[in-house]
């Protein structure tokens, strides 16, 4: 006969006296294959219903890019006018920078874009150009689950040191909207804040922040500022975090690896992810990147579109969107990089 009984949460089956030691065998095969089998089957309905999700995701996603695409074919003259005017574009005082003033490390790429140290630069200079000019800057900043201790410190940090002068929005993405702290804001200083999920994972979290970040650059920054930061919330600014970091595109030195060879450096090198890379130019921080909303939203859309093929495909990239980043900074070359000091 047959006796079962539970042990540790499973069933357990044993064999006493059996009369036909083929038929008690092939019992207790049964109910082991049954119970697999159940298990198979419903890990196949979850990841069915995940990878149709991720289907679906990539499908809106592509649709609302190809839609962006053909609004850009618009001639100028036949789009509507913002009531507040047009935003101004960038300004470019490059040819000011002293580019020996730290002979010690690198001040210039190969493609020569400015790398940017303390002493290379005249903040009143930068400062007064940009006022003149109406620069406008969002800056958005995910306090997210645990992550959403660190926001009172973030946000009265960049207070004291960032963009002082000029007009700066604040974006704080998060799941706890009600929870907000409050934060004294300086003159032409806003915040606003945007719902968005929490993920069982920290890594998906950071990950689809590139998304969020496409969404809401598309819906409402676009029409109130004309450069774009995005930050991680665990940091607080130290110093001087101004005018001279606005450009194109802006990318940050990783501090952790800027003395590190190119082939030292944590690049993703698994063929089957998309960020996968052999070498770049440098290692950049994700912690860290803005530039023109334009460039901003392209990278958000490169890196959310590369991410969700890896979650079609069952991979993921060695370090979440920072490969990402490092793999579209290695194709779209930044036109600006900051040194580690800003970090």
């Amino acid at each position: 006969m047959i006796n079962v009984k539970l042990v540790d949460g499973y069933l357990k089956a044993t064999c006493t006296q059996p009369t036909d030691p083929f038929t008690s065998c092939q019992s207790l095969f049964a109910g082991k294959m049954t119970r697999q089998f159940g298990t198979a089957l419903s890990w196949l309905k979850g990841r069915t219903a995940g990878i149709f999700c991720c289907h679906l995701l990539l499908v809106v996603s592509c649709t609302s890019l190809y839609l962006r695409y053909l609004e850009s074919l618009i001639p100028a003259d036949e789009l509507p006018v913002a009531k507040e005017g047009q935003l101004r574009r960038s300004v470019n005082l490059d040819d000011t920078l002293d580019f020996t003033a730290r002979k010690w490390v690198e001040t210039r790429t190969s493609w020569k874009a400015p790398i940017i140290w303390e002493g290379m630069f005249d903040p009143d200079l930068y400062d007064q150009k940009h006022i003149q000019n109406q620069s406008s800057v969002a800056l958005t900043v995910f306090a997210v689950g645990r992550y959403f201790a660190y926001l009172k410190t973030f946000l009265t940090s960049a207070e004291r040191h960032f963009m002082l002068g000029l007009k700066v929005t604040y974006y704080v993405f998060t799941d706890q909207p009600e929870k907000i702290p409050p934060v004294n804001l300086g003159p032409l200083r806003s915040l606003k804040v945007v719902l968005v999920k929490k993920y069982s994972r920290w890594h998906d979290d950071s990950m689809m922040r590139m998304k969020a970040i496409s969404d809401t650059i598309e819906s409402e920054i676009r029409h109130r500022c004309n450069y774009v930061f995005c930050f991680h919330v665990d940091q607080q600014f130290k110093g001087r975090f101004g005018s001279e970091a606005l450009g194109d595109s802006v990318a940050l030195l990783h501090a952790g690896f800027f003395k590190t060879p190119k082939e030292g450096c944590t690049y993703d090198r698994n063929p089957k992810s998309t960020a996968f890379m052999t070498n770049g130019d440098y290692y950049y921080n994700a912690a860290v990147f803005g530039g023109l909303w334009e460039n901003v939203q392209t990278l958000a859309d490169y890196c959310f579109l590369d991410i969700m093929e890896d979650k079609l495909n069952d991979v993921e990239a060695q370090w979440h969107d920072e490969s990402h980043l490092n793999k579209y900074f290695w194709l779209h070359k930044p036109s600006r990089l900051l040194s580690p000091k800003y970090w």
